[in-house]
């Protein structure tokens, strides 16, 4: 059973996650926080495998309180669940250490989805959001720091980050499907991920794509 925390101060959305969630028999909500600091002292007692975090609370934020979570409770994973498709939001997010950032407005079935996938050691993020990285590239001339990847590599990496699809990576880069195959699975290897999302996230936390400029 995948044990959950709900931390938004919306009572009427955390009723109806924690409805949405129960109704899964693979997952219970064992508790709930409507502000960051009330999350922080009812973490230990509570002792969730997944926090499904909001950003916008009274007092210490999500982001904020993620990033506390993650340096004192490293084995517990955090879905940032907001309205907010802010740049700045995510970037930060990720960075802090949160496995998920998921929209407001995304199917309760991607919801529950998404924790079962957070659970299994995957990361998600929503799609909108994937696609914003491709602004910061077109931005910026830099090349990725990743120096155990070949140049055609990195290439690859940042089309997988801009979430393109094997055969636009191929249409891109004049290579075939299967070369593109070939590559992925390289990269996969060598950032030790398993996923699209994962290479996302490893990418923005080890800052293998040009970040924006801080505020």
């Amino acid at each position: 059973m995948i044990k959950v925390m709900l931390v938004d101060d919306h009572a009427v959305l955390r009723d109806g996650l924690k409805n949405i969630l129960e109704m899964a028999n693979d997952l219970t909500v064992v508790c709930e926080a409507v502000s960051g600091d009330e999350a922080l002292l009812k973490l230990k007692k509570c002792d969730p495998d997944i926090v499904l975090m909001d950003i916008n609370m009274p007092n210490t934020d999500g982001i904020t309180v993620t990033e506390i979570i993650k340096k004192k409770y490293p084995n517990i994973k955090i879905v940032i669940l907001t309205m907010y498709n802010h740049d700045e939001y995510f970037m930060s997010a990720i960075r802090v250490g949160a496995d998920g950032y998921l929209l407001k407005d995304a199917p309760s079935e991607q919801v529950v989805e998404a924790i079962r996938q957070v659970a299994k050691g995957e990361s998600v993020i929503h799609p909108s959001m994937t696609k914003k990285l491709l602004t910061f590239h077109q931005q910026s001339q830099e090349k990725p720091k990743g120096n155990q990847l070949t140049e055609r590599e990195k290439e690859v990496l940042m089309c997988l980050v801009e979430g393109l699809s094997n055969k636009e990576i191929a249409e891109r880069l004049f290579i075939s499907d299967k070369t593109v195959k070939i590559h992925v699975s390289k990269v996969f290897k060598k950032l030790n991920v398993k996923s699209r999302s994962q290479v996302v996230i490893h990418a923005v936390q080890n800052q293998l794509v040009p970040l924006p400029p801080s505020s």
